[in-house]
């Protein structure tokens, strides 16, 4: 690996990095940080705008943006865990240190942000010292396992051959109504109480619910494969490999979108049909999200955009941080503790933009003088406490 390889390559992360952070924010920012409380209006062309745009963002970004968030999560382990194993280390002891590290940034993100994921990935990042030394061929069974859902098809199994079965309450559904309560009118401290505890059980719920779990595990294989692979790095071979999958990806989206909001229509037993829909939903997500990767990685190697594209790279260098700061921002913006904006998904996109636009701002100025960002370095050095760089 000579060295200008190796900066493209981490270049080309930090810009898809950059991306997902960007698509999070906008879908954050007109879901009023999961705080859903837009205001009716009798402006036919507004109540166009609105729809248009929570159906572009939803469209375009939810399940997705956090599946590259994901993705590049993995990716980032075997990137760190090279290096390490090429100065003679054993990287996995002390990452799971670092996630544990992770878990207490998650709940500093979790005090602002009813619905944060970095807990999740602290929890679910064991997978990745779990398998980091095994084949290839393993890491990819797993992950494919892992996609499909198997606690899904279980209950699938189950309840076909149980047929006065009934799927349990959802498990978020009792924490959501209280949160919202506390959101519309709680003091800076009383939703911080709350969302550092019932916050977290129904963000937790949600994720268990909507299968992110399972679907989070494999894509961190999967991040950690393509590391492997070098998949990042341009040459022809990958230039090959990446229009094969966005074509295959844009072939097997339509139909598994398509057919997920048809499913209850033709299964009648609804402890069949929810799981069905549930696992056909995520693997369009994720059909949707590789779209999305090799999209942006061909635009970048074959496209004038990569100066775009070099833009996104910087706000993704400081991703850890621009994901924290949202959270703090969006609170204050959309919470009753702060301003308490009633807006429409119009006004909260260019609430989102804007945002974006400081924290790239920010981001620039930053990097001119630091090699990481704020948060970035404080998680290194915690992981490398007791260590001499």
């Amino acid at each position: 690996m000579n060295e200008q390889m190796t900066r493209t390559r981490i270049e080309v992360a930090d810009a898809i990095r950059g991306f997902a952070v960007l698509g999070i924010l906008l879908l954050h920012s007109i879901e009023h940080f999961n705080y859903y409380s837009s205001p009716q209006t009798d402006n036919v062309w507004l109540q166009f705008s609105d729809k248009a745009v929570w159906d572009s963002m939803m469209f375009l970004f939810a399940g997705k943006a956090y599946g590259i968030f994901a993705l590049l999560f993995g990716f980032s382990f075997y990137i760190q865990d090279c290096i390490q194993k090429e100065k003679g280390h054993d990287y996995r002891i002390r990452f799971l240190w670092r996630l544990l590290l992770l878990l207490l940034l998650g709940q500093l993100n979790a005090a602002f942000f009813t619905a944060e994921v970095l807990v999740l990935y602290a929890l679910v990042g064991v997978v990745l010292p779990l398998f980091a030394r095994c084949s290839d061929r393993t890491l990819l069974v797993v992950a494919v396992v892992l996609m499909i859902q198997p606690l899904e098809i279980c209950e699938i199994l189950y309840a076909i051959f149980n047929p006065e079965y009934v799927a349990p309450r959802p498990l978020d559904s009792q924490y959501w109504g209280e949160a919202y309560k506390v959101l519309r009118s709680g003091t800076f401290l009383e939703t911080v109480k709350m969302n550092l505890w019932v916050g977290q059980l129904a963000s937790l719920g949600w994720a268990w619910e909507n299968a992110r779990f399972f679907q989070t595990a494999a894509l961190f294989l999967l991040g950690m494969l393509i590391g492997r692979k070098g998949l990042f790095y341009r040459s022809a071979k990958n230039i090959r490999f990446w229009g094969a999958a966005a074509i295959i990806s844009l072939f097997l989206f339509f139909p598994l979108n398509g057919v997920t909001p048809m499913i209850g229509m033709y299964i009648e037993n609804r402890a069949v049909a929810s799981p069905v829909m549930l696992i056909c939903g995520s693997l369009a997500k994720f059909a949707f999200m590789m779209l999305l990767v090799a999209t942006l990685l061909l635009l970048y190697y074959l496209s004038p955009v990569k100066c775009i594209m070099h833009k996104l790279a910087i706000y993704g260098r400081m991703s850890l941080t621009n994901y924290i700061m949202q959270s703090m921002i969006g609170s204050f913006l959309f919470y009753h503790w702060g301003l308490h904006l009633q807006l429409g998904s119009t006004g909260c996109l260019f609430i989102g933009i804007a945002i974006f636009v400081l924290q790239y701002l920010f981001s620039v100025h930053w990097l001119s003088n630091h090699r990481h960002g704020p948060l970035e370095y404080l998680w290194k050095r915690a992981t490398w406490i007791g260590v001499k760089f």
